[in-house]
């Protein structure tokens, strides 16, 4: 199989026969730290629950598995839209357990706009084309991305685009001179296809707009093109070009604000693709700990925890990051193993 192969069986268009396996097979395509996919799901006949895998957690960038949990939220908020799609009411609720348990009702079906962005959302970690958007695309895009007890602040004024700059030129730079902060990052690039194809996860070189080079060659050039400098420059340019930053925060700064700060964030992420506008996360001032703090202060949210960042913006289109297949991620129930739900579309 290919890469583009692979693409093309990841995101296909949902199957409406496909039952709850191709319910599991979109909440994959959510966003997630490092496309690590954190997640696995128990499916039984009338509910899905997805659980943390902390075997694909990160605890550099993530000691206290805030983007795991919020990677949960991001699944679910696809499954909601798909189950939908397909005749279900899904509804989500994180329990004590620390999973997300998805209970599954008849009702009728509903096609979404957000639906259909499912298969369209990516990140896009390159440069946009500057232009603003129309108030109503703002206005949209704000209320995609209130939750239970999850704000949204849109950042468009120009100085205060370049102070959300600083902040993450800062953190990039504290980043890029933590050694386990750089090994850990570099254990998720997928520098080949091959590579790629090997794991089915991580960060390829082609969903980041770069040529997919043989690993030997990697070891020689990375030193050169991979530098603090270099990125620095990048994100500049990159947020320099965006039609704005959205900031996520959450009231509460446990596990189950994080979950619905990660739905939040997928529904704005879905919301935006609805609209043909491109987003990317520039996450590094809410992961630098020393720095969150004062980003906080900035932005006068008092105590309250900044979630994500998230440039936005229309630009091109980039090649799509891999999923692992749904039988590497769920587990079905033996009354779950046909098309249990199938047919009510």
């Amino acid at each position: 199989m290919t890469y583009d192969e692979a693409v093309a069986t990841a995101w296909a268009p949902l199957r409406q026969d496909g039952g709850l396996r191709e319910l599991v097979r979109y909440a994959t395509l959510a966003a997630n730290s490092h496309n690590t996919q954190p997640w696995r799901f128990r499916v039984e006949q009338d509910r899905i629950s997805i659980l943390p895998d902390f075997s694909r957690r990160c605890p550099v960038v993530d000691p206290d598995d805030h983007h795991l949990f919020a990677s949960l939220g991001c699944a679910a908020e696809n499954l909601v839209h798909a189950a939908a799609a397909i005749g279900l009411k899904a509804t989500p609720i994180f329990s004590a357990a620390d999973q997300a348990e998805i209970t599954l009702a008849p009702t009728e079906a509903r096609r979404t706009a957000l639906f259909d962005a499912i298969p369209r959302r990516q990140c896009v970690r390159a440069e946009y084309d500057g232009r603003a958007l129309a108030a109503e695309e703002l206005r949209l895009l704000e209320a995609a991305g209130v939750g239970n007890g999850v704000s949204v602040q849109l950042i468009t004024e120009r100085p205060k685009v370049e102070n959300v700059l600083d902040y993450v030129v800062q953190g990039n730079t504290a980043q890029m001179r933590d050694a386990a902060f750089m090994r850990e990052l570099t254990d998720w690039i997928r520098f080949n296809d091959t590579a790629a194809l090997g794991s089915m996860d991580g960060l390829s070189s082609r969903a980041s707009g770069n040529p997919s080079l043989p690993g030997w060659l990697v070891k020689l050039l990375f030193p050169f093109v991979f530098t603090e400098k270099g990125e620095n420059e990048k994100y500049a340019k990159q947020i320099r070009s965006s039609a704005g930053v959205a900031v996520f925060v959450s009231e509460r700064d446990d596990k189950v604000h994080w979950f619905e700060a990660g739905r939040a964030c997928q529904r704005f992420a879905l919301q935006a693709a609805a609209l043909g506008v491109k987003t990317a996360f520039v996450n590094q001032p809410v992961e630098v700990a020393a720095l969150r703090g004062q980003f906080a202060s900035w932005l006068g949210i008092g105590d309250r925890r900044p979630d994500f960042i998230v440039r936005f913006g229309r630009g091109p289109e980039l090649p799509r990051s891999l999923r692992r297949p749904v039988e590497q991620v769920a587990t079905l129930a033996a009354d779950a193993q046909g098309e249990a739900h199938a047919g009510r579309a």
